[in-house]
């Protein structure tokens, strides 16, 4: 337990830091499913137009450290490449 003023503080600042991280590790989260569950039911240009507002997420939290600049490229290439397929296997 927290013995000092500054201690506390901390304690509390992590509290809300922790709360904030995971808020936003949701909406990353939500924004990729949105983009697979989009390319499972085979519409490309809805899954088109929520892989560009997943991206915007995706982009957001990797600026604020949430995840790793590359862990974020990878989401956005993996989603990138199932909506790429999804129109070649269309055609």
């Amino acid at each position: 337990m927290a013995n000092t003023a500054q201690a506390r503080k901390r304690a509390r600042q992590n509290d809300a830091a922790r709360a904030r991280n995971t808020s936003l590790r949701s909406r990353l989260r939500t924004a990729i499913k949105a983009v697979r569950k989009a390319v499972e039911a085979g519409d490309k240009a809805a899954a088109q137009q929520v892989f560009q507002q997943s991206v915007s997420v995706i982009d957001s939290i990797a600026d604020k450290n949430i995840i790793h600049k590359n862990a974020a490229a990878r989401h956005k290439s993996r989603l990138s490449a199932a909506v790429k397929a999804l129109g070649a296997s269309a055609a």
